[in-house]
């Protein structure tokens, strides 16, 4: 397993932990939610509920695979073992990902914005810069816009652990 998969795991369970405590509850997601459901205003209500789903989705399949003392809390340990199988974690992370990249294309046409791209991907947490690096690897248009399919695609690239050199690397800060 590549060393960078191990970084990509970590910088996730970090922007997973929404509320800072260290762990991964329900409330993380809930406010996952809040946060880029807030920047996707426009986007169609049957596309801002498929993100939603996407994302509950990822806590109720963590909490049942996980979280083996009931107690509502998933740590960084039990986590890396999830998101890097993915026999576990490749179907939600490929509803999440179409989820997302559809809220990136409110006007249907597509394709995706820089602008749309950044506030989407901050609100997740990332860094701009890092966000910026990513969008220009999707080799964006003249009109500086990516396809819908692309940023999917990327998005379950970078949840499976046995990609390397993928375009998502650039959102790990400093990779090793």
């Amino acid at each position: 397993m590549p060393h960078l998969a191990y970084q990509r795991a970590a910088l996730v369970f970090t922007l997973f932990d929404a509320n800072d405590n260290g762990v991964l509850d329900a409330e993380d997601f809930d406010l996952m939610t809040e946060r880029v459901l807030e920047v996707a205003t426009d986007s169609s209500e049957a596309d801002r509920q498929a993100l939603a789903d996407s994302i509950s989705n990822y806590w109720e399949v963590m909490a049942k695979t996980l979280d083996v003392n009931g107690d509502g809390l998933v740590t960084p340990t039990e986590f890396r073992g999830f998101v890097l199988n993915p026999d576990l974690f490749g179907a939600s992370a490929a509803v999440f990902a179409d989820a997302l990249a559809a809220l990136g294309d409110p006007d249907g046409d597509g394709l995706i914005e820089r602008p749309r791209f950044l506030a989407l991907m901050t609100a997740i947490g990332f860094d701009v810069p890092n966000i910026e690096a990513l969008f220009d690897a999707f080799g964006p248009d003249a009109t500086d816009r990516i396809t819908v399919a692309v940023w999917a695609q990327g998005i379950r690239d970078y949840y499976s652990p046995e990609k390397v050199g993928i375009a998502g690397d650039r959102l790990v800060p400093n990779p090793v």
